[in-house]
């Protein structure tokens, strides 16, 4: 066996009588262990919330998009690649979506909306129909130029909506493309009646900005030709990547197309979820360096302890090098068995919260009832390369300038 592992085993696991040196060894272990934990537990938090707000987004938010770099709207029939696009490996379905501002009207209430034109099959498709209140695969239009339209729900309460009230339509203004402004509504827009069939509760932006009709209907109010759309709506395979099919899609369609995924769908919204959970790692790291520093005490106050020891080593001959190696063995192994111990009992509680739903989100309407739990495994490895390598670096450190 390695003398300097051997020996530092022994100072550490096999101490005959207890000192407040032996003490302070393992409350460094300890800190280190807490603080993994919490760097864990509070990580796989964090990614929970983010994974339940991006599935929030997801109900409206494409896996693909297609739009056109230069105007508002583009055709799909002559000259675009419709029928390649959809035999595209990977595309599992295209939904042409139109989308426009609006300013509706019930009884006295109006409000500014965006209204989102979609085909019959887009309920089930991207899943909002799990969204509605009474959770109904409607229809949105029918042959005879009846139409439905879908609420957001803070837009459906705003509007002081009548549930039971069948026979007073929402009023839909658009204005006309390439008119002026006009001396009546009528000059200036083009207006539509919808029956209001439900409301959705998918996320507070959406719900309070999001209308949902049929396609044909805000064809008309917006004048576009049977083929025109606001942008193109990818279903992306599960046995393919979205990245490589996105390549695929955007080199098939051309530089006068954008080509989106859902991070570039909502920058902002990224941006700011990556940066407040690089804040709250390093916020934890330093926490993590704040208990190595226990680690540089208890290794100092260690060396001054064995001093008879290592007066007794040396003169068996051993080097003052072996005796710098025991002491860093010892704060490896402090460093190794308090991160291990951290990341273990992390894991246990996430997986208790992940089953169980222990800590609630408290009285309210939530969407969930329990905080969120989402563990991944390259957390537990950055967090294991973390804590090594401050602790690492603090032992160093120690030995180095420890005198034998």
């Amino acid at each position: 066996m390695n003398l300097p592992f051997f020996v530092a085993r022994r100072y550490l696991f096999a101490r005959k009588r207890k000192t407040i040196i032996n003490v302070i060894s393992w409350i460094s272990l300890i800190g280190i262990a807490v603080g993994s934990m919490a760097l864990i537990v509070v990580l796989s938090v964090y990614n929970g919330i983010g994974e339940l707000t991006q599935s929030l987004f997801n109900v409206f938010d494409p896996e693909l998009m297609i739009e056109a770099r230069e105007g508002k709207s583009f055709g799909t029939g002559t000259g675009f690649p419709m029928q390649r696009l959809e035999q595209t490996p990977g595309v599992a379905s295209v939904t042409p979506i139109v989308e426009e501002n609006a300013w509706v009207l019930y009884k006295q209430n109006e409000q500014i909306l965006m209204l989102r034109g979609v085909g019959k099959d887009y309920l089930t498709h991207s899943g909002l129909i799990n969204n509605l209140s009474e959770r109904l695969n409607y229809d949105l239009g029918d042959d005879n130029g009846n139409y439905g339209i879908l609420l957001g729900g803070n837009l459906y309460f705003a509007l002081g909506i009548n549930y039971l009230d069948q026979n007073t339509p929402l009023v839909v203004h658009i204005p006309k493309r390439k008119a002026g402004i006009g001396l009546t509504v009528n000059d200036a827009f083009n207006t539509r009646y919808a029956m209001v069939l439900d409301f959705f509760s998918v996320q507070n932006d959406i719900d309070s900005k999001y209308a949902v009709a049929d396609i044909g209907f805000v064809r008309s109010l917006l004048d576009y030709a049977p083929d025109e759309v606001s942008f193109l709506a990818l279903r992306v395979d599960s046995s393919y990547s979205a990245g490589k099919v996105k390549q695929q899609v955007q080199s098939l369609v051309g530089d006068k197309y954008r080509v989106k995924d859902r991070f570039e769908q909502q920058p902002l919204y990224y941006k700011i979820y990556s940066t407040e959970r690089l804040g709250i790692f390093l916020i934890l790291s330093i926490i993590i360096l704040i208990a190595s520093f226990n680690l540089i005490a208890s290794l100092s106050l260690l060396i001054i302890d064995k001093r008879d020891d290592n007066r007794l080593m040396l003169c068996l001959g051993a080097e003052k090098r072996t005796l710098r190696r025991i002491f860093f063995a010892e704060g490896v192994m402090i460093s190794v068995v308090g991160v291990v111990i951290g990341l273990a009992v992390g894991f246990v509680v996430c997986f208790l919260q992940q089953q169980f739903g222990i800590v609630k989100m408290g009285d309210g309407n939530f969407i969930v009832d329990a905080f969120p739990v989402a563990m991944r495994f390259m957390d537990f490895v950055t967090v294991f390369v973390l804590v090594i390598a401050l602790s690492l670096l603090s032992v160093w450190f120690t030995v180095r300038r420890a005198k034998f």
